[in-house]
């Protein structure tokens, strides 16, 4: 080795041992599989939850429904019987050598039904609540057609199209109405330019505008007045111009929607009067004419909607006390399928793993499942005791309540109650309520005491449901009545609540 290759070489070697090293130390959570399926099944609906478990029964073969109803096991350590009674990892390491599975060690290691370990039950709901929710999955006869009751919903432009068919009209000017039945929306208006409804070479020649319009009034005439029109003043001088005309004040009405629409919105009486040159009485009919109109026709056609809400757990008043009782009869019921379980066990082939990875999932179902329902009965019983009063006296009764309160009583983390809330509701005899509905920030009284902000809620909604018409309650009186009650909140405060109440403002509610 050269002197200068030698050289080049001590001088890296003494680099390399003068240089730093630095260590760093990172702490990183990791959920395991089991705990993440816990977490996921915690924080869904009940319709979501029914979806879940259906699917895994109909995909995990050591999964069986449970279709009749079993006593209840109160014994906790029956519940751990799948655990201990069949171990996956343990029979994978334990495992026979390979050899086929004759049909009559099949035959010998069938179990019977009865055997099967079922998932505990909790007690069933009180027979005789009748909430929105079924008392029992399944009618028994298995031969029920959902066409025998479903009914055939119509939206608008099938009625439209329905009405239509009854004219004897050219093959043109019946494509012509079908396009302008087609550009409706939802409210029954229509927002599109007349001649870009119909793409290029859909007529040839192409249509003129008095084509159009000829079409748009056929179209107006058909079925609900007021269908198809281009705005709101249009589609309330369709409904007058449909009345009668010896209907009283109906021209008055009429000036009124084509000329002061803008000032009627903003309630200016007084203005319409001077406007309109007419009396009072008269400007009172044409007003409560015009409020009787529909300004959206089309949606007494709209299709219902298909969104329901099945509770999680229903409260009812037992011996002077209030009882939480989880709702499980809406939803699947799901058990370890030990016959299927002992014939994995007993069987001699070379790979098993992807069954005894369904098997471990199956086992760690059926306990999350059973976890999701305890935690879910313990938040609700936590709520249901922080929140007796409002159960006895109604909404303005409603206790502040946080989070927190509930997490540090159970002892556990305030993320887990949030997820035990999402989209959880509780049938009581006031109705249904989300979880979320009992949890409200404080407001400090003048008395040194506290409400819940539902409670100041509930005291404006009964303020501006009793008070006059002709005088309503601006945003500045409510928070004076509220004062008067021992409640300090400011003006703005009372406007946010009452804009969560859908209120308008005073003078949107000023009756003439």
């Amino acid at each position: 080795m050269s002197e200068k290759v030698f050289a080049q070489y001590a001088l890296r070697r003494q680099q390399l041992a003068q240089a730093t090293y630095e260590l760093r130390a990172r702490q990183q959570t990791s959920l395991t599989p089991r705990l993440q399926q816990s977490v996921k099944l915690l924080q869904m609906s009940a319709l979501e939850f029914t979806h879940e478990i259906q699917q895994a029964l109909a995909t995990n073969p050591f999964l069986e429904e449970v279709e009749d109803e079993g006593p209840a096991l109160a014994d906790a350590q029956q519940a751990n019987e799948v655990d201990h009674g069949i171990d996956a990892e343990a029979m994978m390491a334990s495992a026979p050598p390979m050899a086929e599975l004759d049909s009559s060690t099949a035959t010998a290691t069938e179990v019977p039904a009865e055997s099967v370990t079922e998932l505990p039950e909790l007690p069933d709901p009180q027979a005789e609540y009748s909430g929105d929710y079924p008392a029992a999955r399944g009618t028994g006869d298995g031969e029920t057609d959902v066409g025998q009751w479903a009914r055939s919903v119509l939206d608008l432009r099938d009625h439209l199209s329905n009405e239509l068919c009854s004219y004897r009209l050219a093959e043109r000017d019946r494509m012509l109405a079908a396009y302008v039945i087609e550009g409706l929306d939802e409210d029954g208006y229509l927002r599109a330019d007349l001649e870009e409804l119909a793409g290029e070479g859909a007529f040839d020649p192409l249509p003129e505008r008095e084509e159009w319009e000829v079409a748009l009034k056929l179209v107006q005439q058909l079925d609900v007045p007021g269908i198809a029109a281009r705005n709101l003043a249009e589609c309330l001088t369709l409904q007058l111009q449909a009345l009668p005309q010896e209907v009283e004040n109906r021209e008055l009405a009429l000036h009124i929607v084509a000329n002061e629409l803008e000032r009627l919105g903003k309630h200016d009486f007084s203005g319409l009067g001077r406007s309109c040159q007419c009396s009072d009485d008269d400007l009172r009919a044409a007003c409560a004419l015009i409020r009787s109109l529909d300004p959206r026709p089309g949606l007494r056609y709209a299709k219902p909607d298909s969104s329901y809400i099945v509770p999680d757990v229903t409260v009812q008043k037992f011996n002077g006390r209030w009882i939480v009782t989880p709702n499980r009869a809406s939803m699947p019921r799901a058990r370890l399928h030990r016959a299927y379980a002992d014939l994995f066990r007993t069987a001699r082939y070379s790979d098993r793993s992807p069954m005894a990875q369904e098997l471990q999932e199956a086992r760690w179902l059926i306990r999350n499942v059973e976890q999701r329902y305890s935690t879910i009965q313990r938040v609700a019983e936590a709520i249901v005791l922080r929140q007796q009063t409002f159960f006895e006296y109604g909404e303005i009764a409603l206790r502040p309540l946080m989070l927190r309160e509930i997490a540090d009583e159970l002892e556990i983390h305030e993320s887990t109650v949030s997820r035990a809330t999402s989209n959880k509701y509780m049938a009581t005899p006031r109705g249904i309520f989300e979880f979320k509905h009992f949890f409200s920030r404080e407001l400090n009284t003048d008395t040194g005491g506290s409400c819940s902000a539902a409670a100041v809620r509930a005291l404006i909604k009964e303020m501006i449901d009793g008070e006059d018409g002709n005088s309503p309650l601006s945003d500045v009186d409510l928070a004076q009545k509220l004062g008067e009650q021992g409640v300090v909140v400011a003006r703005r405060t009372v406007s946010k609540y009452r804009g969560q109440l859908k209120y308008p403002p005073a003078e949107m509610r000023r009756e003439y």
